[in-house]
Formats: structure tokens, sequence, C-alpha cells
């Protein structure tokens, strides 16, 4: 299988399948002295993990990261400190798979020959023949996000030493649009929404909240936490999902479950999902990434334009369409209106005459390059093709009509998931363009 990996000096090479026995995210082109821990990585994957609330997927996966390499195991000197650093080689982030019991690969087993329309079952068939690994859909899965993200928590620590941030968040859903806000205003927010869902994540808390996984322990010690950790994931999960909603919105001022920095709007969302689901439907959305810091006349010509670069985030599952700044909306506008204009004005912190624009219907890249403004780029969701309605398809081997009915787990919308690695996989193409900048520049 090829297609698997993503960048030059930032390279990211993926592997694993929603029911092998993991995913695995190795990355090469980290800069050695940097502290990355599997809880730090944690943090980001709970953000994305299914079984949490009635808006995702009832599987009970934890995602757990172990950090395989690319760490120091001790100071490697007398008077060195480098005990748990990157050391310039290649990370390797394993993300087991602790929730793939019989019944599940049995109902799998059972509808596998009928594809659900929307998904890649009847394709990957007819690439992958009969070995084709569509147990849970294998790396067709949005299982295999989950190393997206592992890889864009390294992405993202890199490019904040560089002063450069990126944050995602849900923008629409269910045909429910949020209100405009400032990127300070929408950035408070999402940091709120990560705090209160770490604080309520009954897995963070006995795996790294109460040290069980210490960055000093052995794989196997690690391995065998999990093992221990396993027959409790049932019942953590019924847990987690009993938060109190009310006291969530007056101590973070967020929604519990959406991360949509427009509190209405989410809960209109949240409505909407909701009747959608109960008529046995799913539903899609958009989410919004915005990235500022970056320096302007980022990018490559041609080929290599960065918004090209950034439009390979259709490789998420799901995503059907990427817009930069004003996106599909340019088609009615006159170009004096979407033209951003500038000028020049002294800058009270640098006291040296700046370059500045009145608007950024561009998105913060023109010509493949950045321009030194905010970089926004949306993805448009679409449903989650598995639902709770007959569907006609065919038989995989004999090619005959048949009636589909959706046995499998599910998530009634994708849009909540989504976001995390959304972010993740804007930062790893920046991080990846960030490198070869500073490196054409220092030339």
């Amino acid at each position: 299988m090829l297609g698997c990996d993503i960048g030059v000096l930032f390279k990211v090479t993926v592997a694993g399948g929603s029911y092998q026995d993991g995913n695995t995210t190795h990355i090469q082109g980290i800069p050695p002295g940097i502290r990355i821990t599997e809880e730090q990585i944690y943090s980001d994957l709970l953000l994305r993990k299914p079984g949490q609330d009635e808006l995702t997927s009832p599987r009970r996966e934890p995602d757990i990261p172990i950090i395989y390499s690319g760490i120091n195991a001790a100071d490697t000197m007398p008077g060195f400190s480098n005990k748990g650093l990157t050391n310039g080689t290649p990370m390797v982030i394993l993300i087991p798979n602790m929730d793939r019991h019989f019944e599940h690969i049995d109902a799998y087993q059972k509808t596998n020959r009928t594809p659900r329309p929307g998904h890649a079952s009847y394709a990957s068939y007819q690439k992958y023949g009969e070995c084709d690994d569509a147990i849970g859909a294998g790396i067709f899965s949005g299982r295999y996000t989950c190393t997206i993200v592992a890889a864009g928590v390294v992405a993202k620590e890199i490019l904040k030493r560089h002063g450069i941030e990126v944050t995602g968040y849900i923008r629409e859903a269910a045909g429910v649009r949020a209100g405009d806000m400032s990127i300070e205003t929408i950035r408070e927010r999402v940091t709120a929404f990560r705090t209160m869902r770490k604080k309520h994540d009954p897995v963070y808390d006995i795996i790294f909240g109460q040290g069980r996984i210490k960055p000093e322990m052995r794989l196997l010690e690690k391995m065998a936490v999990l093992a221990e950790f396993e027959p409790q994931i049932p019942e953590l999960y019924a847990r987690g999902k009993n938060m109190d909603e009310e006291a969530i919105r007056k101590e973070y001022g967020v929604h519990p479950k959406l991360n949509c920095p427009d509190i209405e709007a989410a809960d209109e969302m949240y409505r909407r999902i909701m009747e959608i689901t109960q008529d046995g439907d799913s539903s899609g959305g958009l989410v919004e990434v915005v990235a500022t810091g970056l320096p302007a006349g980022m990018g490559e010509p041609v080929f290599r334009k960065l918004d090209g670069e950034l439009g390979k985030m259709m490789s998420i599952a799901a995503v059907k369409a990427v817009e930069i700044g004003d996106g599909f909306r340019v088609k009615d506008k006159r170009g004096s209106e979407c033209n951003d204009q500038m000028y020049g004005e002294i800058a009270p912190v640098s006291g040296k005459t700046e370059v500045f624009y009145k608007s950024n219907h561009a998105g913060g890249i023109v010509g493949g390059l950045t321009t030194g403004q905010p970089l926004v780029v949306s993805l448009a969701v679409k449903p989650t093709p598995t639902i709770g309605k007959p569907q006609s398809t065919i038989d995989k081997i004999t090619r005959e009509t048949m009636i589909l009915d959706a046995v499998t787990r599910r998530d009634p919308t994708i849009v909540p998931r989504v976001w995390p690695v959304a972010e993740a996989f804007v930062s790893i193409i920046l991080l990846d363009h960030y490198m070869q900048h500073r490196a054409y520049q220092g030339m």
C-alpha cells in the first residue's frame, strides 16, 4: 500500500487499521532537544476518540499512545540533562486498539459482502481483492486519524516555539453556522474546551493523573499497564458520560460536547444533530482552522503551492472539500470585493513601517505563498455513511442488488471528531513548509 506518508523535511508515515492490533505514526525531521510525552499526546487524542457521548460512535477506544523511539532513555553523559528529550532520530508512536471484541467483528463479517453506500468498502475490495482489510473498514476507517492527531501534537509543539499557533474548531454542523468571532475569543474558548474535556476524562485521570504510565518506564512495563487497564474500559466510559453539563457551562463557558465557540449556535447544532439521528440518519458540517504567526513568503510555487498542499486534507476520512479564505464564495464576488487591499503603517511595537491589510478574503495565501495574515482553512465534512435506514447496495461477490440495514457501530456525526484531526493536519503541513522556508532563507 502506497500513499501513507506526507512531508519533505517533516515527514509523517502512518500505518494500521480499525481492527488490527493498533495504529502507528512514524515521524522524521524532529529537531533534537524537545520534550514530548505520552501525556501531552493523549491530551489531544482524547478530543478525537470515540465513545465519549451520544454524538460519537459507541466504540470504546481509549487511544492511549506509547512512544516507541526517538527519545533519549537516559542522560547520555555525566553533566548532560537530555533524558526524555528528542534525539533527532525518527519518533515512532504506537496507539493500540483495545476495543475490538468478537461480537463486533462478527457483525462486520455478516455485512461485508454488502458495502455501505458512501463508504470505501466496495472500491477497496476492487483494489485489494479478498484480502482487503474490511473488518471495521481497515485503514479506510476514521480510526486511522488518531495517527494524524499524534503527529500533529509534535508539529504544534515545534511551531509554538517559533511563534506559530494553530487552532481548530467547529464552524458549522447539521446546517447551523456559528457567528463570526475574533481569533482571540475563539482561542480562549477552545482552550477552555480542551481543559474541560481533559478534566472530565476518566482515562486521563487513571493513566496519567495517577501516574500509571510515566515517561521513564520501559515499553513492556507500559504495555503491562494497558493489559491491566483494558477490563476497566467499559465502566470508565460509562462514568465519563455522566457530566454535569450545567456546571460545565458555568465554570468553563463552553458547550460540553461541541467545540464551537458560539455557545448558542452549539446548542442549536446539538438539537439538530439529535433530531436527525433520531430519524435514523446522519449529518455533516464545516470545520475551520486558523493559524497565526506565519511569516510572509512561506510556500513554494506551481505544484507545491501552500494552498494546494493544504488541499491534501481531503485525505482525512469524510472530508469532501477544502476551502482557503472565502473559498467557493469568491465566485459571487467582484474583484473590488475580493481583493485584500494593503497599506503601510508604523507598527507600535517595532516602530517600523509594516504592511497591513484591510481584509483577508484570500485566507492568508496568494500565489501559493503566505501573506503574513492569519491563515484560514475550512473543511466540508460529509454525513456518516453508516446510517439507521435501509439503503440499496450490492453483493460484492455476485454484484446482485441488495438492501442494507446498518448493524455496526456508528457516529451520528463525524464533525465533533474531525476538528482535532484538521488542526493536527494543518500543523504538519505548516511545519514542513516552515522548515523549508527557513532553510531557503538561510541559504
